[in-house]
Parts: structure tokens; C-alpha cells; sequence
């Protein structure tokens, strides 16, 4: 039986849900939360911070010794250089300073991701080795975007909305005189990689390479970090490879080998 004269009708009437459910999953993508986080930062940064004395340069691409790494705003002052990284996201949220991960909650629902802090670290770092600059001079800044509360104290640096304004300005000390302040923009200028779909391409790629490493990687049962390659030491296990907790003695977690045979 030919059922194309009773679904056609259908088809005709539903087409448009196509484009709908696909502009809904641009929506819910991480790119796509990113890149609104970013542009809310950016929107307020230009019209609440003094354009004469902040001076606003944002998704900057950085050559770096093993690829790239992109910085989603740095705003340069005579009170320092401020590097932002932007998170646009919902729910609870655990961390402290010196975690490598931090927690996620939303209800039922948890995940851990990157801590921001270490996170903006290399990117301070690799701006700092451009520019010649002290650690006084850069300021490293996290700003949390969306519907999140945090669940733990965080840091001054560690700001949501537009707490990040008052980060800034609660900065009074001149690091840099207006000749740097100048000196240093034309040097992020001219040191930036093109904002073009090619080198746009290399950055992810990079990103890419790099999560697929750590993925690869054993991580600790424990705390979720980094881990080392040791051998047993103990009767029982001498001699035997197993990956232990890079925190060791502070976090004992392993991968590979039983407690009595590690010393």
C-alpha cells in the first residue's frame, strides 16, 4: 500500500521542527553556554568599567611551548593586567583553592570538572613570559556565570556575576604606568594569533589532544588526580609497577597493587 498521499500532509505540516531541534541542541551545547558567559562578561565590562582606565581585549590565542591557549578576556589597567576565565553554569557549586577538581551538583546529578583557578593558571603564565610581567601585575580572576551558588568558600578571586566588577576596581595600587598600559596592548596585539577559522582549528585541536591524554591516563580512586608510576617495596609485591596518588603521602590512593605491598 502506498501511504505517501497520508504522510506527505504530515511531513509538510512538521517540517520546521527540524531546525528547532536543531538549533535546541546548539543551545544546550557547552560551546554554546560559553560563549553566552562570555559575551555577558564582555557586555558589562564595557559598560560599567571606565573605558579610559580598563582596557578590554577578549578571546586572545597565545602561542604556547606544546600549542596554544586561549583566554576568554584580559582586562589591562595601571592597576595590573586581569586575566578572566569565564564558566557559565548551574547547580551547586564545591571546590577549594588548591583541589584539581571541583564539583558540580544539579538535584541528584553530579560532575567533576578542571578547578578554573588551575585552569587560568596557564594562562597568567604564558601572558606573564609574553609580557615581562611580575606576579603583583597579573591577576588572575574567575567569574561564574548562570544560575550557580557556591556551597564552600571560595577565594576574592573567585567572584559570580558581577562580583567580578568589584574585584577589579577594589584594585587601587598603580602597577603600570599609562606608557606600559599602552606597551602591553600593543604587545598582546601583535603576539595573538589571528582570530581565523584555521588557527581557531589548531586551538581545539590541541584541546583535544590534551583531554584525550589525561584521559588515557589512570586517575586516583581517591581525590581524582594525577598519578605516578612507583614500585612495590613491601614483601609480597617487590618489585611490581602500580600508579600511586602524585598528593602521596596526602592522598594514598592507587591503581595496580595491593596496601601491604607499598611502603
Amino acid at each position: 500500500m502506498d501511504y505517501s498521499p497520508v504522510l506527505q500532509p504530515l511531513f509538510t505540516a512538521l517540517w520546521y521542527l527540524i531546525p528547532l531541534m536543531i538549533l535546541a541542541g546548539v543551545v544546550k551545547s557547552p560551546w554554546f553556554k560559553g560563549k553566552v558567559g562570555e559575551l555577558l562578561v564582555n557586555t558589562s565590562a564595557r559598560l560599567f568599567l571606565d573605558k579610559q582606565r580598563y582596557h578590554l581585549i577578549k578571546n586572545v590565542t597565545l602561542p604556547t611551548e606544546d600549542g596554544t591557549t586561549q583566554i576568554d578576556h584580559i582586562i589591562v589597567s595601571r592597576y595590573g593586567v586581569f586575566v578572566v576565565e569565564t564558566k557559565n553554569m548551574k547547580g551547586w557549586i564545591f571546590g577549594k583553592p588548591n583541589q584539581r577538581y571541583w564539583t558540580q551538583k544539579i538535584f541528584k546529578y553530579s560532575q567533576k570538572f578542571q578547578n578554573p583557578l588551575h585552569q587560568n593558571y596557564k594562562h597568567v603564565k604564558t601572558l606573564q613570559s609574553l609580557l615581562g610581567l611580575s606576579d603583583q601585575q597579573v591577576h588572575s580572576l574567575v567569574v561564574f556565570v548562570g544560575d550557580s551558588t557556591f556551597k564552600t568558600e571560595m577565594p576574592g578571586n573567585v567572584t559570580q556575576g558581577g562580583g567580578y566588577l568589584r574585584f577589579i576596581k577594589s584594585h587601587s595600587e598603580e602597577l603600570l604606568s599609562e606608557a606600559e598600559v599602552q606597551k602591553v596592548i600593543g604587545t598582546i596585539e601583535s603576539g595573538r594569533l589571528a582570530a581565523t577559522f584555521r588557527n581557531h582549528r589548531k586551538h581545539v585541536a590541541h584541546v583535544k589532544e590534551v583531554v584525550a591524554k589525561k584521559n588515557s591516563e589512570p586517575r586516583c580512586p581517591k581525590c581524582l588526580g594525577e598519578m605516578v608510576k612507583r614500585t612495590a617495596k613491601r614483601e609480597g609485591g617487590i618489585g611490581k609497577e602500580f600508579y600511586g596518588c602524585k598528593a602521596f603521602p596526602k592522598c594514598r590512593g592507587m591503581v595496580g597493587a595491593s596496601n601491604e605491598a607499598v611502603k
